[in-house]
């Protein structure tokens, strides 16, 4: 996959790991369209690269339909559709505590908003025999969450979906990458500072992450994973089922403070 002179539309393009994406696809010479739902941000992060800024809440398919109408109105073509919005609630209490609108939301943007892109951009990528979805999703989509059923559950079916994408049009010159990874400092995790970071060690920042995913995309690997570690524990996973869930049930119990919360600190140290 070549980046240079590509249109790429990257969805929660105006912080966090969307963010640095814009940044590193503009840095290897592509055009591209920042939609998020704060247009601000997009338009000014749009003036620093060269790109465009446009308003779109990837939770309505219309404004999805809206977004690629008008990247392909004045491009003719989208090389790149990158899904990288998502959202993640706190879940207080027993794996069913999560209010059922953050249910909702969980399944609406994690999951349906790379349908609705897929469903608008497929019949011109198809027709151009050409095409490429890059979707970043999470750790949690191969391994779980501890302490958020809902970002698990969302995150396992967009995985499900990108497979589906890559079995169902490979044949028609689809392309589709999925990013696994961890724990990432963006405003999803909280605002851990520099000198939480070093001391995490295995948190990575969104600019790393980056130009981890721009090296998967120009070798075209469905499987990114800015964090290696991440390929043993769902081999340990796959190999014995049990065994992997009895090891995060123990897991659970270590990271649970002195509240009986689940500490994000702890989760990381113990990784």
């Amino acid at each position: 996959m070549k980046l240079n002179k590509s249109i790429i539309v990257v969805t929660g393009g105006a912080s966090g790991i969307g963010k640095a994406l814009v940044r590193q696809f503009s840095s290897e010479g592509a055009t591209v369209i920042i939609a998020d739902l704060n247009l601000e941000s997009a338009v000014e992060l749009a003036k620093e690269v060269g790109g465009f800024g446009v308003f779109c809440d990837v939770r309505i398919e219309k404004s999805i339909i809206d977004l690629v109408k008008v990247v392909t109105d004045k491009f003719n073509k989208i090389d790149i559709f990158c899904s990288n919005a998502g959202v993640l609630f706190e879940e207080l209490g027993d794996a069913t505590s999560t209010r059922n609108v953050d249910w909702q939301s969980s399944w609406e943007v994690n999951v349906m908003a790379h349908v609705y892109a897929a469903r608008a951009c497929l019949p011109c990528m198809i027709n151009r025999q050409k095409g490429y979805f890059l979707q970043i999703i999470s750790a949690a989509g191969l391994l779980s969450q501890i302490g958020n059923s809902a970002y698990s559950t969302s995150k396992h079916a967009a995985l499900g979906f990108a497979e589906s994408l890559s079995i169902t049009h490979g044949d028609d010159g689809i392309r589709v990458s999925v990013v696994c990874p961890q724990y990432v400092l963006t405003p999803m995790l909280g605002q851990f500072d520099s000198q939480v970071k070093r001391e995490l060690g295995k948190v990575m920042t969104p600019e790393e992450v980056a130009k981890i995913v721009i090296s998967g995309v120009l070798k075209e690997e469905f499987l990114i994973l800015p964090h290696p570690e991440v390929e043993k524990y769902f081999l340990n996973k796959a190999t014995d089922y049990l065994k992997w869930l009895d090891g995060m049930k123990k897991l659970r119990q270590k990271i649970l403070n002195v509240n009986g919360d689940l500490d994000i600190k702890s989760i990381i140290k113990s990784l």
